[in-house]
């Protein structure tokens, strides 16, 4: 059974950027720039007549224009017990409703609903028992932010291998946005 989610690809460039974040954090598994990426719906693992009305559905799908993302701060995911490190978004209306779009065919197919606040970012490291005030330091240590824009002109639906997360991740299909 495949296991797949859609997103936005990250242009080299940006993911290069990206990567210049990595080390000095003892704890963290940094994730290999070529699997960056800011997930709109995760699925899951499904059956193979699922994922082929993933696909149809997906291909059907009423999508706006391209649209601009910007990468504006380092954060973290998981408070006192930091789980992961990433690059969060601005706040950009085509990006919500492209993801509401998707969870609403997902739901249509019969899939169960994401369950959480959709909070788009690309993670960077993973952590495993990395103490908050390492966090801390690392964060306020790692040098300035500057804001990272790109154009979407398409999304991909990703396929992942049964693993611990941060890929490889293989797109399966690619859906441009109408120009």
């Amino acid at each position: 059974m495949p296991r797949l989610f859609t997103g936005l690809e990250i242009p080299g460039d940006v993911g290069f950027a990206l990567s210049l974040k990595r080390g000095g954090l003892h704890g963290a598994r940094w994730i290999d720039p070529s699997n960056y990426h800011i997930t709109l719906r995760y699925i899951g693992d499904v059956d193979h007549h699922t994922a082929h009305e993933i696909v149809h559905e997906l291909d059907r799908l009423s999508i706006e224009e391209p649209f601009d993302v910007t990468l504006s701060h380092l954060g973290v995911f998981g408070g006192k017990r930091p789980r992961a490190l990433f690059a969060g978004v601005d706040p950009a209306s085509e990006l919500q409703q492209l993801h509401d779009k998707q969870e609403r065919v997902m739901q249509q197919l019969g899939l169960k609903p994401s369950g959480r606040k959709y909070s788009p970012h690309v993670t960077l490291a993973r952590l495993n028992d990395v103490p908050p005030q390492d966090m801390a330091h690392h964060l306020q240590t790692s040098g300035a932010f500057y804001p990272l824009r790109f154009r979407v002109a398409r999304f991909v639906l990703y396929s992942a291998r049964d693993s611990i997360g941060g890929g490889p991740y293989l797109v399966e299909e690619t859906y441009p946005l109408a120009a």
